[in-house]
């Protein structure tokens, strides 16, 4: 269902109590790239990612209705999900913030079909565009994996509408 027009979610006081309450699930913290149809790496950061399938390999993620570059990724056919470490703040907020180019001055290198992968994550998912869903006021893209790489880090995490960091936990444990 589409959103209601006649409500400002941002000014409507229950909105922002239902959105606390949705923020204190803590989420890990990606940035989402693509190709633009003229060739320029197109990229957000979102903390909507998550597996869904291992056969077949699923993921999705969601972008709201309103953001300027939904038709890129509808149309793109394929994105990465490249997972932040707590070292990668900077990118975190780059990518969240309000700027002409994104990737200005920012290392990265083509993965699959071109697309834009990022250095030094903790992990990288490259996926052909499977399906798309409308859900209120987002569209929720799902992915086909492709190929995938992981690495060992501290996850940047997104907790009560801040940036967090994973503290005092052991280093996950390799199954033998």
């Amino acid at each position: 269902m589409p959103p209601d027009p006649q409500r400002e979610p941002q000014r409507d006081p229950h909105c922002r109590a239902l959105r606390d309450a949705y923020g204190r699930y803590a989420t890990g913290v990606a940035v989402i790239t693509t190709l633009a149809s003229t060739g320029a790496p197109v990229g957000l950061t979102v903390n909507s990612f998550s597996s869904v399938s291992l056969d077949p390999p699923l993921i999705l993620w969601s972008l709201m209705r309103s953001a300027a570059s939904l038709p890129v990724f509808l149309g793109a056919g394929r994105f990465a999900v490249n997972v932040l470490t707590d070292d990668q703040r900077s990118l975190a907020t780059r990518f969240a913030a309000r700027v002409e180019d994104r990737f200005a001055g920012v290392d990265w290198e083509a993965g699959l079909g071109g697309v834009p992968l990022l250095p030094g994550c903790l992990a990288r998912f490259e996926c052909a565009t499977h399906s798309h869903v409308d859900a209120g006021d987002h569209i929720v893209l799902l992915g086909g994996v492709q190929r995938f790489e992981h690495g060992d880090g501290e996850p940047l995490l997104f907790f009560a509408s801040r940036y967090a960091a994973l503290r005092g936990v052991p280093a996950a444990a390799t199954a033998a």
